[in-house]
């Protein structure tokens, strides 16, 4: 039971980052590789200000989202005047910069030895500390991230965002400071992916760099990607599919050295599938490209 309530708490976790990225790739077209790095923020900023200041959970959790969605400014104001694959490098880019700092940064990231002991939730005297209360709270952030992501889409922003999606020119013909749009949605993305990343840091109770690597990004990407773009249910479905397959690997009684490659294979085999026959996802609405 423990196990599987396990499995199901990372599922909620992936489906609040894919959620936020599909945010950005699959509402306005534009495909960031930073997202681990955002996430990582939410989780080293929850983790040092409960160990380090003795904050309540969740003041860590919105000084994560903060600190994310300033920092996030950094990069979308000068990159988003970018377009396409030159957006995309800039964003690895910034991935590399902040993965170097969650590792070099020995006084407060603690380097690669990263952060232990990180306490359990504590909301309103309700200690979190069973897989299925943390199931409960996993599933509360991820309904809480599709629920904002639902509000911005159904919104007059949402069709904005589908017009600079589609023809970004035409939108600014309208009248419409596409600049402002982008470097908003860029921000709550980031904002909910460091949600989801302080969740991890208290769940886990311990982090270090290698959780937020670029190949976290690209992880969060195919989730997307074969879920399907676009779609309030395509996150969701590839972040089910993509957390739970590996997990079935364990049953085949492979050695974990070969799983870990066949992981990899897997992944790499079904983005080439999807995009062969089916680039819309399982049930995505839209593609990448505008």
């Amino acid at each position: 039971m423990d196990y599987a309530a396990h499995i199901l708490i990372l599922t909620a976790i992936y489906v609040s980052l894919a959620i936020s990225l599909d945010l950005l790739a699959g509402r306005m077209g534009i495909l960031s590789i930073a997202h681990a790095g955002f996430y990582g923020l939410g989780a080293y900023t929850a983790a040092l200000l409960v160990i380090r200041c003795g904050a309540p959970f969740m003041i860590g959790v919105v000084a994560g989202m903060g600190v994310a969605a300033l920092i996030s400014l950094v990069v979308s104001l000068p990159s988003l005047r970018l377009h396409d694959d030159y957006f995309v490098i800039a964003t690895f880019g910034f991935q590399m910069i902040l993965f170097s700092i969650f590792t070099n940064w020995m006084d407060l990231t603690n380097g690669p030895m990263g952060i232990p002991g990180i306490p359990q939730p504590v909301i309103l005297g309700w200690r979190v500390d069973t897989h299925l209360e943390f199931l409960m709270l996993a599933a509360i952030f991820a309904t809480a991230s599709c629920l904002v992501v639902w509000r911005i889409t159904t919104s007059p922003l949402g069709r904005v965002l589908h017009a600079i999606r589609e023809d970004e020119v035409f939108a600014k013909s309208l009248g419409k400071n596409t600049l402002r749009f982008k470097v908003t949605v860029f921000a709550v993305s980031a904002a909910l992916a460091a949600m989801a990343g302080s969740l991890y840091a208290h769940y886990i109770t311990y982090i270090d760099p290698t959780s937020f690597t670029v190949m976290e990004s690209i992880l969060v990407i195919s989730m997307v990607i074969i879920g399907g773009a676009g779609s309030l249910w395509g996150p969701l479905v590839g972040a089910v599919v993509l957390v739970t397959l590996p997990e079935a690997l364990r049953f085949v009684g492979l050695p974990s050295s070969v799983a870990a490659n066949l992981r990899q294979i897997i992944y790499g085999s079904l983005l080439v599938v999807m995009m062969m026959f089916r680039p819309r996802g399982l049930v995505g609405n839209c593609g990448f490209s505008k």
